[in-house]
């Protein structure tokens, strides 16, 4: 197992525009750094905010070691807290999600207001000072319907990317949505493998039929190295002039994009026929060929904002060859099951997608297992993602392990 001094050398070390060094996606002591130094320290995708739109809704999301409440208080606010009790550690949520006027203790009770106030522990003494107990905090933001926790003490700087998400965002109401079905599959693939494969379509033709259908292979179509195609930029244009942005943005550190890109043939939607999947759209946008927003936050997330529904994929690190993908298809939360959607078509595309992506991911990883394996170079056309993904790593991670800013580290 490799020591973080050992990590950072073989960082160091990388040859730019290629893949990684093996033990990059197979040790456990670069697994463990990666969550020391990324996953415990950046801003992470939980849920969408309409998963829990009640007073006393939780959701519990386990990040590596944590395990995270995220609860509507009464106030309406959204709140995250370490599943954690204060009085002798067990978990207050023994369930993925839920509802209670109070968060309670199984083990001896202790009682919780929803904003993390201890209000009852039984027996504790005259100098027992409950102001003292309350459940500890882990920072929380719901951005535009998406909430975002993050496990550091001090998290990082998250307002510029908190005012271009409202813009993007603006368009597509995930507050007025609901979730109308939700997969989860675990892929035996190292995180950055289940990114690296999403960051490109080079392997779209050869794997992906139903996606095929609707989405362009074509990267210039989204903006790969900030080249856009023709039909891009008119795109961007019919799109801005109805007031949903969609030119090309991304961040300075690379850690989040935003880019709309037009569908295949005038398609609608990610259906086998390109119509929408549903006929009540959770968008303000006056036209059903609006293409997809695409949208991705490292390290927890990518996004697809289609006008008459939303895709929010989460991926979250199990083991240094194991991670989980949750995909949930949200819809209008007034629209009805039979009447305005059909679930299967809803779905059907991007379930098919995901199981073929994770046989990509776990070939992959079997591959790069081998003695025999050496780091490739990724294609300056094709693969320009991965180039800009594998990039943001090694930064992020340097910068992280040295105490540099990330600029310099990419330097």
């Amino acid at each position: 197992m490799l020591r973080d001094s050992d990590v950072l050398s073989t960082l160091m070390q990388r040859k730019p525009a290629y893949s990684l060094a093996q033990d990059l996606y197979c040790d456990p002591g670069v697994f463990k750094a990666d969550m020391n130094h990324i996953w415990y320290k950046e801003w992470v995708f939980a849920i969408a905010s309409c998963e829990i739109p009640k007073t006393g809704n939780y959701v519990v999301h386990d990040i590596g070691a944590y395990s995270v409440v995220i609860v509507r208080g009464s106030d309406g606010e959204i709140r995250a807290f370490h599943n954690s009790c204060r009085h002798r550690g067990s978990v207050l949520c023994k369930a993925k999600k839920g509802t209670g006027p109070k968060l309670v203790c199984p083990y001896h009770q202790w009682t919780y207001e929803l904003d993390g106030r201890l209000l009852w522990a039984r027996d504790m003494g005259p100098d027992f000072d409950a102001s003292q107990h309350g459940l500890s905090r882990v920072h929380c933001r719901n951005l535009s319907g998406m909430v975002y926790i993050c496990l550091a003490e001090e998290a990082p700087e998250i307002d510029a990317f908190a005012e271009r998400t409202a813009a993007y965002l603006a368009p597509h109401d995930l507050e007025n949505s609901k979730v109308a079905y939700e997969s989860t599959i675990v892929e035996q693939g190292n995180w950055k493998l289940v990114w690296e494969n999403n960051r490109e379509c080079y392997h779209c033709a050869g794997n992906h039929p139903s996606l095929c259908r609707t989405f362009p292979e074509d990267p210039r179509y989204i903006g790969s190295d900030g080249e856009l195609n023709d039909l891009q930029q008119q795109h961007t244009a019919r799109c801005e002039a109805v007031g949903a942005p969609s030119a090309f943005l991304e961040s300075g550190p690379g850690d989040w994009r935003y880019v709309r890109t037009p569908l295949l043939d005038g398609a609608e939607s990610y259906t086998l026929d390109g119509k929408v999947a549903s006929t009540r759209p959770n968008s303000t946008l006056p036209f059903r060929d609006a293409g997809a927003l695409l949208k991705y936050k490292y390290p927890g997330c990518w996004n697809h904002f289609l006008s008459d529904h939303v895709i929010l994929f989460r991926v979250t690190p199990i083991s240094p060859m194991e991670t989980e993908v949750c995909t949930k298809w949200l819809v209008h939360k007034d629209a009805v099951e039979g009447q305005d959607y059909d679930l299967q078509r809803l779905t059907e595309v991007w379930v098919a997608t995901n199981s073929e992506d994770r046989e990509v991911v776990e070939n992959n990883q079997r591959g790069i297992l081998s003695p025999a394996y050496r780091p490739g170079p990724y294609s300056p056309l094709h693969e320009g993602g991965l180039i800009q993904f594998t990039d943001w790593y090694a930064s992020t991670m340097i910068a992280a392990m040295t105490g540099r800013s990330a600029a310099i580290a990419a330097e």
